[in-house]
């Protein structure tokens, strides 16, 4: 099985960072981080970067936000039980790429492939792309309400990707085409905008909570965003249910508007790479459960 000895991965991590690209340590062999606020701690620097992976034989992550990149993840199916949605494999499509290639179509483009490529550990592939001036551009999942498509998932603002140099499960991810980073496509773009939220209910905030019960509140619901967030690749549905059930019982007790957790906690869900409608299933059960022991702050 292919293999990369600690000086490889160095070149490899160093190579990442020259394009300007923020790398942090993953977990040898793994495509989890080996580090906390790791978007925080990614870095360009050779020095931090020398002494990092010179201790151990760490995968190489890239922070794609720090990075203003864009990237779009075309995955492959699982086994012969991951089959496409109907409305997907009416167009004969087999795997990301092929829904990406219908998207083109669809909208009038040619599919990208002047741009900077990486073959995944799994055989798909990752399409690198500068992220657009001044669009706050998030990650987004498959079939989920802001994705693009089946086995079509985007790494922006917020997300990670594994650089090439590292290898998982004895798989490489290795560059395909080393070209420039070529820049999001307007359509991409687009498509992957988010959409403005509905005009919220105001809040009124009593005198009595401005001070140390909004503060307490404001805690209490970033708390619980962390939770999210900084929860383990298998962990990311518990940890959602969790926060929601412990904010659900501050809605429950009026102090907190049950829209707005919901949107913050389906933000947080789509951040680690949960689709759209599990999340929001996971929340309203989360917020449900709150609700049976309703809490209220003492002002």
């Amino acid at each position: 099985m292919p293999q990369l000895d600690g000086p490889a991965q160095l070149t490899a991590a160093l190579d990442a960072a020259s394009r300007g690209w923020h790398v942090f340590p993953l977990i040898p062999g793994d495509k989890r981080p080996a580090i906390t606020a790791w978007e925080q701690r990614a870095t360009t620097d050779r020095e931090r970067i020398t002494r990092c992976w010179t201790h151990a034989r760490y995968n190489i992550g890239i922070a794609t936000g720090p990075s203003g990149l864009v990237v779009v993840d075309l995955d492959i199916p699982k086994g012969p039980d991951d089959t496409p949605p109907a409305d997907w494999a009416e167009h004969g499509v087999t795997d990301g790429a092929d829904v990406l290639a219908v998207l083109c179509e669809r909208h009038g483009h040619t599919f990208p492939t002047d741009t900077y490529t990486v073959c995944t550990w799994s055989g798909g592939r990752h399409l690198y792309f500068a992220a657009p001036e001044g669009e706050p551009l998030r990650n987004t999942a498959g079939d989920s309400a802001r994705g693009l498509g089946w086995k079509v998932d985007t790494r922006a603002a917020g997300g990670f990707v594994v650089a090439p140099g590292s290898v998982v499960s004895g798989h490489p991810y290795a560059t395909v085409h080393d070209v420039p980073v070529a820049p999001l496509p307007g359509w991409l773009t687009n498509l992957l905008r988010p959409a403005p939220l509905p005009p919220q209910r105001p809040v009124t905030v009593p005198l009595t909570t401005r001070d140390r019960r909004g503060k307490f509140l404001t805690a209490a619901v970033n708390g619980e965003l962390a939770r999210v967030t900084g929860s383990g690749e298998h962990q990311h549905n518990i940890a959602l249910y969790i926060a929601s059930v412990a904010l659900g019982q501050l809605v429950a007790g009026g102090e907190l508007d049950a829209y707005e957790v919901t949107e913050k906690l389906v933000e947080a869900a789509l951040n680690v790479g949960q689709g759209e409608r599990e999340a929001r299933r996971t929340i309203a059960s989360g917020l449900r459960a709150g609700a049976n022991r309703p809490r209220r702050v003492a002002a």
